[in-house]
């Protein structure tokens, strides 16, 4: 039997704002060890890999912080790792879709897939392995294997699965019915009877399998994944679709097309912990509270308070007098919020959508393929920015209608086009780049780089950006 872990990356978090953001979702989150999900998603993956093998699905603008995450963790192995990318979000029944057609191409249609989401917590390695040798049995004999959670709590955020019959020879039992997520009452009667587990989002099944249930199920999702399969191109080390075919195919998630459904269906009896760290609650609950029940991560200070949560980053945060909130410090937005309602977080994302608010999607720093910039000042009349690119990385060539840009080498030295004019820009040198003249940056080096950049004008939008020739394969307004 082929293992063949597939990670599904994506997701925006709006419940963990503004710590999560859909340019920098939840999994690329640093806990409070320094790890972040989607680094402890793939160790647990290459655990239990045949021979380090694991696919990927991601979001075309997350490729590079993926790869960058996984190479800290396993360079050695990312020569065996696939990314598949989406150009846009399509639910996890087309992605898991497109993951069953590329293993059936490239290991068989009897391999299995081990099905995980990245943004989940879960510290029992071994238990977690003991569950996904159960669920792959399973597999093997044509089921659609989930992993149930047995809950410690009556939560209404998670979706359910009843259990039925046991299934001789297995840690596992057929499943009766999939319930989403209920009310409060609901719920404890869910966990009062023992029937009930947690529907953790994760699955092992066959290629063969998920595409026969497909075409039972749901024939037209499988039908324009096919299409959309059919369109695959391998860009950078990883493989793209024409969007256009992406587009069409339905918006559904694997739970309605093919799960509620299936034929064979098993849920496996696991013992692993699991945390899918689905609000700031969930995330306080990874830190050790003080004798006054305050959990606390960074630089913060919490006098005569009791049981609150407070997250700093480079600022000191300090609490005087309250009780139950939770406070979250980032270097450009702070949540004050009680933490009964920790649910309420997506409501401010929400307005900051509606309002096109950058602080909804972008954080100061912002990552790119080639490094990350932060935002030192932004007014109405220039922005200025203090750009960082990796040793060997060229930032595209480019030029803008609104604004001019004026560039100070502040750490190291790089190489510059400007028109028709290439040189070397080195510490404490400085250069001008008119309005709708082309240009570019590359390091040379073999260290960081970095530089500050001013930019005068009536408009300052990524939009703004007419790429030309783009190493990381981006459109216009990647």
């Amino acid at each position: 039997m082929k293992l063949i872990p597939v990670i599904l990356s994506g997701g925006a978090g709006t419940r963990l704002w503004p710590v999560s953001r859909r340019a920098y979702p939840k999994p690329f989150m640093k806990l409070a060890n320094g790890s972040t999900l989607a680094e402890l998603t793939f160790e647990r993956a290459l655990d239990v890999s045949d021979d380090g093998t694991v696919m990927t699905v991601t979001s075309r603008d997350y490729y590079f912080i993926c790869r960058d995450m996984y190479s800290n963790v396993a360079m050695s192995e990312m020569h065996k790792q696939i990314f598949m990318l989406e150009p846009m979000g399509r639910n996890t029944a087309p992605a898991i879709a497109l993951a069953a057609l590329e293993v059936k191409q490239r290991f068989g249609e009897d391999a299995v897939m081990l099905v995980m989401p990245s943004d989940h917590l879960i510290k029992d390695k071994q238990a977690f392995k003991t569950a996904v040798k159960e669920g792959a049995k399973l597999a093997e004999q044509g089921f659609i294997a989930t992993f149930g959670i047995h809950p410690t709590s009556p939560e209404t955020g998670y979706g359910y699965i009843k259990a039925g019959q046991r299934i001789e020879g297995y840690d596992a039992a057929l499943i009766d019915e999939f319930k989403e997520k209920p009310d409060l009452q609901t719920a404890k009667d869910y966990v009062a009877s023992g029937n009930y587990t947690w529907n953790s989002g994760m699955f092992a099944l066959s290629a063969k399998t998920l595409i026969d249930e497909m075409q039972a199920t749901s024939p037209e999702v499988l039908k324009a994944a096919q299409e959309c399969f059919a369109t695959k191109n391998i860009q950078q080390s990883a493989i793209e679709f024409d969007t256009n075919s992406f587009a069409a195919m339905p918006d559904i998630s694997i739970d309605y097309a093919v799960m509620e459904h299936a034929k064979k269906r098993a849920v496996v009896d696991s013992k692993f912990d699991w945390n899918d760290i689905g609000s700031w609650n969930s995330m306080a609950g990874l830190a050790d509270p003080d004798e006054y029940g305050n959990r606390i991560e960074g630089k913060a200070i919490a006098i005569e308070s009791n049981d609150c949560y407070i997250r700093s980053g480079d600022r000191i945060v300090a609490a005087v007098g309250v009780d139950n909130l939770m406070i979250v410090d980032t270097k450009d937005a702070v949540l004050v919020a009680h933490k009964d309602r920790s649910q309420g977080v997506k409501d401010v994302v929400q307005f900051l959508k509606s309002n096109n608010h950058d602080a909804a999607i972008y954080h100061q720093t912002v990552h790119r393929p080639w490094g990350s910039y932060t935002i030192l000042e932004d007014e109405p009349d220039c922005k200025v920015k203090r750009l960082t690119v990796k040793p060997g990385q060229v930032l595209s060539l480019q030029k803008h209608q609104r604004r001019s840009e004026h560039w100070t080498m502040v750490n190291g030295e790089a190489k510059v086009r400007v028109g028709d004019d290439e040189f070397i820009l080195k510490n404490n040198q400085s250069t001008y780049i008119p309005k709708d003249t082309l240009h570019r940056l590359e390091n040379p080096t073999d260290n960081d780089i970095a530089l500050i950049e001013v930019q005068c004008g009536d408009y300052f939008g990524e939009d703004d950006i007419e790429r030309f020739e783009d190493i990381y394969g981006r459109t216009t307004n990647d």
